[in-house]
């Protein structure tokens, strides 16, 4: 084992050259710098330094051996911080991005996260364009494609769309029987979400090309575009996993009057910064992680088959 005073001690000598100075830098003794030296020799059965002139210079031992010293020296600083914050509760300031769609099951999660976590500062804020570029103590959680942005993307799964109108709204016009009959129904558009066509597949592996008709509503909030179909405003494309949750509150709003026939899912990614975490963006990270829904994954799993 060694003595990490003697690594340290040989350590400095070796950048300055000299007991004096490194006796006066390390606020020691000269005597007891060089005892240190001569111990850590002792230990090793080589000499690391001999003196030419008025300054020390390492041997070839000392120059292989110095290699060696101050990885062990940085591994013991990285072992002192790591405990060091290990025995700190987690606390600070974090800030979480969201897409909108995403919003409301966040927001249950960040109650229970800040509840295991009283110390810590969550600012929580909703975003319908995703990230260019972010701090180091922010995460975000994007739905739909990504692209290069310099940011670590982790892909949490996917949700699975449908075409939903209201039992209302198809009472008095009827049920579409096949995508080509689209063009007659009244179209809810989400961000021009549609604008460049939406290639339609049936689980029979038929695709259909459907360019919606001009929307005389749009809407830029994944509320608002569920409310607008709900309320009888036409046909829209939406992700079965919202439906799905609004109809537990809901019930018999939503109806999938096309079903079999879906577009490719929307990816779900969580965007974070490249290399070492804070301890309350890790946990965060790993809530995130252990919070995903099994459906997503599937949803993933499933588009990944495709």
């Amino acid at each position: 084992m060694y003595d990490f005073d003697e690594l340290a001690a040989f350590a400095d000598v070796m950048e300055t050259g000299s007991l004096t100075r490194s006796a006066q830098k390390l606020g020691l003794a000269k005597s007891t710098l060089s005892r240190r030296i001569s111990q850590l020799e002792a230990r090793l059965n080589q000499p690391l330094l001999r003196r030419q002139a008025n300054r020390l210079i390492p041997t070839e031992a000392g120059q292989l051996f110095h290699t060696y010293c101050n990885e062990l020296l940085a591994m013991a600083a990285h072992s002192r911080e790591a405990l060091s914050e290990l025995r700190e509760e987690i606390s600070g300031k974090i800030t979480l991005e969201v897409h909108g769609a995403l919003a409301r099951w966040i927001a249950n999660l960040v109650d229970a996260f800040l509840k295991r976590h009283p110390k810590l500062e969550l600012t929580l804020h909703t975003r319908e364009a995703p990230p260019t570029k972010m701090h180091s103590n922010s995460v975000h959680i994007w739905l739909g494609a990504t692209h290069e942005c310099g940011l670590n993307q982790e892909r949490l799964g996917s949700l699975s769309r449908g075409l939903y109108a209201s039992p209302t709204y198809l009472a008095s016009t009827g049920y579409p029987e096949h995508p080509s009959q689209l063009e007659s129904h009244a179209w809810v558009d989400l961000m021009d979400s549609a604008s460049n066509g939406l290639l339609l597949r049936h689980s029979n592996c038929d695709t259909y090309m459907f360019n919606p008709p001009r929307s005389r509503l749009k809407v830029d909030l994944i509320a608002l575009h569920l409310d607008a179909i709900a309320c009888g405003q036409g046909i829209g494309l939406l992700p079965h996993w919202l439906v799905e949750r609004r109809e537990q509150h809901h019930p018999g709003e939503l109806i999938n009057c096309l079903p079999g026939w879906e577009p490719a899912p929307l990816p779900i990614t969580m965007l974070y910064a490249y290399g070492h975490h804070s301890r309350r963006v890790n946990a965060l990270l790993d809530f995130i992680r252990k919070q995903t829904p099994a459906v997503w994954q599937t949803n993933q799993a499933l588009a990944n088959a495709d």
